[in-house]
């Protein structure tokens, strides 16, 4: 049994991404980290109202985030952990944008097995434990659910044409454009990790990233993508899979897919 419940964390969620909202109507300065990447004052608040949280719920489950993987703070992984990123989408937040996400994803034995993932500036909030995926819309100005959730699903079978949704600026490089040509799908750029839940919610059918990402970018997504009846590969078709420190939690490449159909034509388009 759990030592919490769903709500819990998408409580934390909304907590945290209402101090994002108020750090972005005072306003902010963006800075870089050692390796280059943006890094806001809503970034690290929203990481430590989640981390203070998550240590009331799981004293005994640590937590990796990326801000404190920025700072040095890499606690032990064992086979459960929380991988963080509490606010992805970090570049278009600080010009301004909407599509930005927190996302907060439990690790079992390298498996995502509960997440969430919320866009405060839109309201959008997604969310699973083991077999159940849901969808519901809030407040933006209060980060309070409007709707009741509502279970999601992703697409069954084989669709006339695919409906393939990338990154909204890697999404266009050469790669990507092959992959879907050779799919002869559709195509439909997003920011953050919205993309996931599109295809957890039938709204795609296949999200491909080529070129390296980190785990608290996938792993809330990847948790609802597989509770909706989905799942994600690397680029050589083996399970993707969490927790590794010494390649600096990174994950080099990988296709979400909606169902064995999705899979079977992203590996040979692939290939």
């Amino acid at each position: 049994m759990a030592d919490f419940a769903l709500i819990d964390l998408i409580e934390l969620s909304l907590a945290a991404g209402r101090e994002i909202m108020d750090v972005r109507g005072r306003g902010f300065d963006a800075q870089r980290k050692l390796d280059g990447s943006i890094v806001t004052i809503a970034d690290q608040q929203a990481e430590a109202i989640i981390e203070r949280g998550l240590a009331a719920l799981t004293p005994d489950i640590p937590m990796i985030g990326e801000e404190a993987v920025a700072d040095g703070r890499i606690p032990h992984c064992g086979d459960r952990f929380w991988l963080v990123d509490p606010l992805d989408g970090t570049s278009g937040f600080s010009k301004g944008g909407d599509e930005f996400t927190v996302n907060i994803a439990l690790i079992e034995h390298g498996v995502p097995t509960w997440g969430v993932v919320y866009a405060p500036a839109t309201g959008e909030l997604y969310a699973a434990e083991p077999g159940a995926a849901f969808s519901a819309h809030c407040d933006v100005a209060t980060a309070l659910p409007r709707t009741t959730p509502q279970p999601i699903h992703t697409s069954a079978g084989k669709p006339d044409r695919w409906r393939i949704v990338a990154s909204a600026h890697s999404g266009r490089d050469a790669r990507t454009s092959a992959f879907v040509q050779a799919l002869n799908g559709v195509a439909k750029h997003a920011s953050s990790s919205i993309k996931f839940c599109l295809v957890a919610s039938d709204e795609a059918d296949l999200y491909p990233r080529f070129g390296e990402v980190s785990e608290w970018d996938a792993a809330a997504g990847h948790a609802i993508l597989r509770a909706a009846g989905g799942d994600i590969m690397n680029l050589n078709g083996e399970p993707l899979r969490y927790g590794d420190r010494d390649g600096k939690f990174l994950v080099r490449g990988f296709v979400a897919y909606a169902n064995d159909d999705a899979k079977a034509a992203a590996l040979e388009a692939l290939r």
